[in-house]
């Protein structure tokens, strides 16, 4: 259970709920003005956070860094819309515990039959150390915030790339040396050394000789043979966006004097 003594230090953590699913950041505590106990948070959710929702504070308890509440995260982004402004008026009060009572259920808790329930009084927020709950003057300052966005980036798919291979068919041509024979006449004259086979036979007849003439020729033949290997891989190439959103902030008008009394307005 949430103690009176933790409020201040649950403005800024990280509320989740009993799921462990994150709901939001912790913006402000708001007190019961009859009691002085932290009763509701109001907790960044929507788009950059730029929404404020109530939480109920009954059944939550702070585990290390964070605000762990009893309720849904779904529930706290469907409660009504309720303006931040530092006070809940008594039926802003009336629609939060109609909305949460049900899932709730603590015994006297949020059920709203009896309209003249004190439960139902307004209740204020406290701005923690070294700030004042509205209303509640304890020097002569107060305090002008304003919305900040918070920009980051998430990765999500943008495309797909496929590599594919196809068969092709193309000419090549090369050149190839080859050789071939040819017939040349060779003459010698009779000598000692090769009279015998001169005269060997009649002396005069009729004759033929023949021989085999070569050449070379082309011959193609292919083979396959791996030449390089191919993938796809992915590079980040930096760039920029621009995104807008609406903000909030307070702005603190100059004084109006009463010049005749002497006092401001």
């Amino acid at each position: 259970m949430t103690t009176p003594l933790q409020w201040e230090n649950m403005i800024g953590l990280t509320a989740t709920d009993a799921d462990g699913d994150k709901i939001g950041q912790v913006g402000q505590v708001y007190l019961d003005e009859g009691t002085g106990k932290p009763e509701w948070v109001t907790l960044s959710t929507g788009m950059f956070g730029t929404r404020q929702s109530f939480a109920p504070l009954y059944g939550s308890s702070v585990r290390e860094d964070q605000l762990v509440l009893a309720v849904s995260r779904q529930l706290i982004k469907d409660a009504p819309s309720i303006e931040d402004d530092g006070h809940l008026d008594e039926a802003e009060v009336r629609a939060l515990y109609q909305h949460y009572a049900a899932h709730l259920d603590p015994a006297g808790w949020g059920r709203p039959e009896d309209a003249g329930d004190d439960r139902y009084a307004g209740r204020h927020a406290d701005a923690g150390p070294g700030g004042n709950p509205p209303g509640q003057h304890t020097d002569d300052a107060m305090t002008r915030s304003e919305e900040r966005l918070n920009v980051g980036t998430e990765n999500v798919p943008a495309g797909r790339a496929r590599l594919r291979k196809y068969v092709v068919t193309e000419n090549v041509s090369t050149t190839v040396p080859v050789s071939h024979e040819e017939v040349r006449l060779e003459r010698e004259p009779v000598t000692d050394a090769n009279r015998d086979a001169a005269v060997s036979g009649a002396d005069i007849t009729e004759a033929e000789h023949e021989i085999q003439l070569n050449a070379e020729r082309p011959v193609v033949t292919k083979e396959t043979v791996p030449v390089e290997r191919v993938r796809l891989a992915t590079e980040s190439v930096a760039g920029e966006e621009q995104v807008s959103e609406e903000v909030r902030k307070e702005q603190i008008d100059e004084p109006e004097v009463d010049t005749r009394r002497g006092r401001e307005l």
